[in-house]
């Protein structure tokens, strides 16, 4: 009787059950549309064994009851506590690894003070592997505790320390995209932190993106290298199209920053005589992998140029609110099509959360909307039309993400790696609570969003295999 029933099932899904690693029955969130959610119960997803969605069926499939008989039967079905709930897992297009020990130092200072005195000298210190190992393990390992299945990662200026970023992130199961930072323009970097030439800096990079894709283990690519000049004034034209050059040799990521502040804009102008997208695009330093990190001070014409390029953006709300001078606009990005995701941004920001994100993202647009001086008339304070929804913000935070990287992740579909958290309320620990008779599933999203600690994210999976 089993073994008609699973032959009956595999007719049917064409699907042979001796490839998957394991299908599971879970109450699930996601946004396969920008704006909009399913809420899908009794949802069966099938991993084979290679870490990937084979098939997704939902309850009122005309099978979904036999499928979960011959899975459960083939010793092959795991069913997630009703109460419980499976969503993606979350993507950070923007963090800064070496800064997670200032997390949450000095923020009311300019971001000139912050860098002098606590980024650069804290950086510097990724010369000693010993001491970068300690704190990357601790940040990848924060990461994934908070339910970030793939992280951007900016390390420092050396090669060596950032193997390690790349090597401890492959060892914990985290999908990564690791860069070694570039920076030689003297009049901009300090000098007991950056590159000693151009030369060298592009040497060690290509060797880097040589050596992380050779790493063993890492045979899959869970771990990228990606190109990374820290942003426009921090690099000389010739170390911009020595680092073009590589993205375009090796098909690679690039990540930086974008037009973050008034002063970055207009140093770029005055330099260049165009924006910072120009710039990085005439450099062939933008692909459709592109993560611009900020991007706040962008107009129509680089507008155009990233959709024509489909390189992204990484909006990182709550650093924005600390260094970026302005609120981004992110209603008139969405609505224009612009690939746009969520960074944590440590440490210009303290969370390594990206619900946190989520949560400021929402924030961030408000704020914008209504204006901040009280002396105007209310109609003349801010932006009118341009709040965010929750809806939009996780679905930046997973499928947008996803998008920006160009990687088949945060959405349940098909040929998607199966990245995803299970969150669970709790009445004893953390601050979620769901009320069943109170709470609609667009309620239980958005408290999920606002209200997600540690605490409340009990599993973990990364390209199919459990890692919390």
């Amino acid at each position: 009787m089993t073994n008609s029933l699973t032959h009956f099932i595999e007719e049917r899904m064409m699907i042979d059950f001796t490839t998957l690693r394991f299908a599971l029955l879970a109450d699930t969130f996601h946004c396969p549309v920008k704006g909009d959610f399913e809420f899908n119960v009794d949802f069966l997803i099938l991993v084979n064994h290679q870490g990937d969605i084979a098939d997704t069926v939902k309850a009122d499939d005309t099978h979904h009851a036999d499928m979960v008989v011959a899975l459960r039967e083939a010793g092959k079905l795991e069913v997630l506590p009703k109460g419980q709930y499976l969503m993606p897992g979350l993507v950070d297009l923007h963090c800064h690894a070496p800064q997670w020990p200032q997390a949450g130092k000095g923020l009311d200072l300019p971001l000139f003070d912050w860098l002098q005195n606590y980024t650069f000298p804290l950086e510097n210190r990724y010369a000693d592997n010993a001491f970068a190992a300690n704190i990357y393990q601790d940040v990848s390992r924060t990461l994934l505790a908070n339910g970030t299945t793939s992280a951007v990662y900016f390390a420092s200026i050396h090669r060596e320390s950032t193997e390690v970023l790349a090597q401890s992130c492959l060892e914990l199961g985290q999908r990564a995209f690791v860069g070694k930072v570039n920076m030689d323009n003297q009049e901009q970097c300090p000098d007991f932190y950056r590159e000693n030439s151009v030369e060298q800096a592009l040497y060690e990079t290509e060797l880097f993106v040589n050596n992380v894709r050779g790493l063993a283990g890492n045979e899959g690519g869970l771990v990228k290298p990606v190109i990374t000049p820290r942003f426009v004034p921090s690099c000389t034209d010739p170390m911009l199209k020595g680092l073009g050059e590589l993205v375009q040799k090796y098909d690679l990521h690039m990540q930086t920053h974008c037009s973050e502040s008034d002063w970055a804009r207009d140093y770029s102008i005055e330099r260049y005589g165009m924006s910072d997208i120009a710039i990085y695009a005439e450099a062939g330093l933008l692909n459709n992998k592109s993560v611009l990190a900020h991007s706040i001070f962008i107009d129509e014409k680089d507008i155009a140029m990233l959709n024509q390029l489909g390189a992204g953006i990484g909006h990182c709300p709550l650093s924005n609110m600390y260094f970026a001078n302005a609120a981004m606009q992110t209603r008139e990005l969405l609505d224009a099509n612009v690939r746009v995701g969520l960074g944590s941004d440590i440490a210009g920001a303290p969370s390594p959360s990206i619900f946190r994100a989520c949560f400021d993202a929402v924030t961030h647009s408000r704020v914008r909307e209504d204006g901040v001086d009280c002396h105007l008339p209310a109609d003349q304070r801010g932006v009118s039309g341009s709040r965010i929804s929750y809806l939009e913000s996780f679905w930046m935070a997973t499928n947008g993400g996803g998008q920006v990287l160009n990687e088949k992740i945060g959405v349940f579909a098909s040929d998607y790696h199966f990245d995803a958290i299970v969150v669970s309320p709790d009445s004893e620990r953390g601050n979620l609570r769901v009320w069943p008779e109170m709470d609609s599933p667009r309620d239980i999203l958005e408290k999920i969003i606002s209200l997600s600690q540690t605490d409340n994210i009990s599993k973990v999976w990364v390209q199919g295999k459990q890692v919390r």
